[in-house]
């Protein structure tokens, strides 16, 4: 099986507010981790069993609600506690993420794998990559699968993630940002949310689109965040 046919990754659009979810992991083996599961924890679960998929690992781009499930806008919106009550797995976040992730979900520390930018996890035959591209928030973390980066809110197709929320920082934006740009434009982005006319594009394309990563300086950047 080629290297292409081996990767499985399917974005599923889900929640009220655009979410992309992903399954991301090994056809021959059948492992795979979810991505940002929130809102319908049954719907997905059902999803990876109607595929023979083994659910090993469940990653997690930054702690805010809407991606990992917890108490948002006077609501509960199910996540990664409800997920592994059912299919108890590892949660893999970013170390400077970790704290957020506990006080958002009332997990325990035992539950949570922290990670560091350029660590990396093999899921079946799949090798995942995490990058630390802070700014959204401190610990907001991507995932690079071979040709394939899933963003969560740190780059969407045609903008940024927000840098006026607590714990946000534009300056760390604006490294991360340009730590994106900086890779092949061969590689397929996969945004945290169904925010464009499209729902994924290469790196080239979205360089091509999106004036977030078309800055080159700190202080202009800045200023069209503000």
């Amino acid at each position: 099986m080629s290297d292409e046919n081996e990767l499985v990754i399917e974005q599923i659009q889900i929640g009220p507010m655009q979410n992309f979810t992903y399954i991301v992991g090994s056809r021959s083996t059948r492992e795979v981790a979810l991505v940002d599961p929130a809102w319908d924890i049954d719907a997905l679960i059902e999803r990876l069993d109607e595929q023979d998929y083994k659910l090993t690992a469940a990653l997690v781009t930054h702690y805010h609600p809407d991606h990992i499930g917890g108490g948002f806008g006077g609501r509960k919106i199910a996540g990664i506690a409800e997920l592994i009550a059912k299919r108890p797995v590892r949660i893999y976040a970013n170390e400077r993420e970790a704290d957020g992730v506990r006080k958002v979900t009332g997990l325990s520390e035992s539950d949570l794998a922290k990670v560091a930018s350029g660590d990396k996890l093999t899921i079946g035959n799949i090798e995942i990559e995490f990058l630390h591209t802070p700014g959204h928030t401190p610990g907001s973390q991507c995932f690079r699968i071979k040709n394939t980066l899933v963003s969560g809110d740190t780059l969407f197709i045609n903008s940024c993630g927000r840098v006026d929320l607590p714990g946000s920082d534009p300056d760390e934006m604006f490294r991360s940002l340009r730590k994106l740009a900086a890779l092949p434009d061969e590689t397929l982005l996969l945004p945290g949310h169904n925010y464009a006319a499209i729902p994924n594009a290469t790196m080239a394309e979205t360089k091509a689109q999106n004036p977030y990563l078309s800055v080159e300086d700190i202080s202009t950047f800045r200023q069209i965040m503000s």
